[in-house]
């Protein structure tokens, strides 16, 4: 046999051993004996108009501790959440976003990243918080260039340009949500607002679904010019914000598959929920209220077909009464007086209607899960849920806390 070919067959088995090494490199976590919890949603919106057509689009990074160079040029972190993107308007209860390579923008963090997340605390699962080091830390948040790029593999002079540097103080396996905000329309001062939940340290019903509210704009978005105003908000009737102070109230209807045709629970039409306030600096957590997941006659304990209207009052305005009637024809022009969000389905549907309580388009994903559970197909369960109001964007964060049960064949 030809010396050469036999000397290229024996490199067979050491190329076949590289390609394996190679392609089971496993990824290496910090292991962190004491964390916290941290999810990160970045809410700066991008805004297309005449006045603003100079600002930066809100693609960022951070790094928490960062390490400097002499120059200040920054070199690697403690932590890095590269490619942080505008955040989408559901935050679903599992991390979504995880496996999905079809583009390294991240709508949240770790959403995409592969690092340490939470347990299930006390019944909630917190896979989409990642486990960052307790105790004091840096936190700095720089613009970056919408690309594929890495922002350590940037060019100097795109590696400095900070939107948010401060420190901030997190408890030992204490859960945060931190938002990355605009303070000020006017001066286009933009924060963070980092608040210390306490939803996974409640006593909560499995048979109540449970939401609270808040309204994260911007000093003087509200009062602003309507024309300045984004023209892409993810619900139309939030395009003008919302007041200082609103009052919340519920709907519930029965009936997804032809939701014009739902119907309303008598005890849960225009139901008062509670009072949201402008706030973009305490870091309170807001009351959650409550709805009974089998309010709808003839529940039968396994599956229910009820969703949600949430609608966003100004006090002198009862719930009853006509919204549109300073603005004919026009269901975004309010005056920052009213908006509402409607609850159902995917919440990627589309619903072309003349009917007063759909006239919204856009929807949100519904406050209750409905998923194949054992011999229910489907099961519904009842979730916390978090709704957030930044300037004309409605932002939906769900929390499941009871689980389908496994599927054995």
């Amino acid at each position: 046999m030809n010396r050469k070919f036999v000397n290229k067959l024996a490199l067979i088995p050491a190329i076949m051993m590289m390609v394996f090494v190679v392609g089971c490199n496993k990824i290496e976590y910090t292991d962190l004996a004491d964390p916290a919890y941290l999810r990160v949603f970045n809410d700066l919106n991008y805004t297309l108009n005449m006045q603003d057509k100079d600002n930066k689009y809100p693609s960022l990074c951070m790094i928490i501790d960062p390490v400097l160079d002499a120059s200040g040029l920054p070199t690697g972190g403690r932590v890095v959440g590269d490619f942080l993107d505008k955040r989408e308007p559901y935050a679903p209860p599992y991390p979504s976003h995880v496996g999905n390579s079809a583009s390294v923008q991240n709508p949240e963090y770790p959403g995409k990243e592969s690092v340490l997340v939470g347990p299930v605390l006390n019944g909630f699962d917190l896979s989409s918080w990642a486990q960052v080091p307790a105790g004091k830390l840096r936190i700095v948040f720089y613009y970056r260039p919408y690309n594929n790029t890495p922002f350590f593999n940037l060019d100097e002079s795109l590696k400095r340009d900070v939107v948010v540097d401060t420190t901030i103080t997190l408890g030992v396996k204490e859960v945060y949500t931190l938002h990355v905000l605009q303070k000020d329309f006017i001066t286009k001062k933009n924060g963070i607002l980092l608040r210390q939940e306490n939803f996974e340290k409640l006593s909560l019903s499995d048979s109540l679904a449970y939401v609270n509210f808040y309204n994260y704009s911007a000093k003087g978005f509200a009062e602003a010019d309507y024309s300045l105003k984004p023209q892409g908000s993810n619900l139309v009737s939030f395009k003008s914000g919302i007041k200082e102070r609103m009052n919340v109230y519920l709907t519930l209807y029965n009936g997804q598959i032809e939701p014009t045709k739902a119907t309303i629970l008598p005890s849960y039409r225009g139901k008062f929920m509670g009072t949201v306030e402008r706030n973009t600096e305490s870091n309170r957590v807001s009351p959650y209220y409550s709805f009974p997941l089998w309010a709808a006659a003839g529940s039968n304990g396994i599956t229910t077909d009820l969703w949600q209207r949430f609608e966003f009052l100004a006090p002198e305005l009862d719930v009853f009464e006509n919204p549109y009637k300073d603005a004919p024809g026009n269901v975004s022009q309010t005056f920052a007086n009213y908006a509402s969000a409607n609850c159902l389905l995917n919440g990627k549907t589309r619903i072309n209607s003349g009917s007063s309580y759909l006239t919204n388009g856009y929807l949100l994903p519904n406050l209750l899960v409905n998923v194949h559970s054992g011999t229910n197909n489907p099961q519904t369960f009842a979730t916390v849920s978090t709704i957030e109001v930044v300037n004309s964007n409605v932002y939906l964060t769900t929390i499941q806390r009871k689980y389908p049960v496994p599927i054995y064949k």
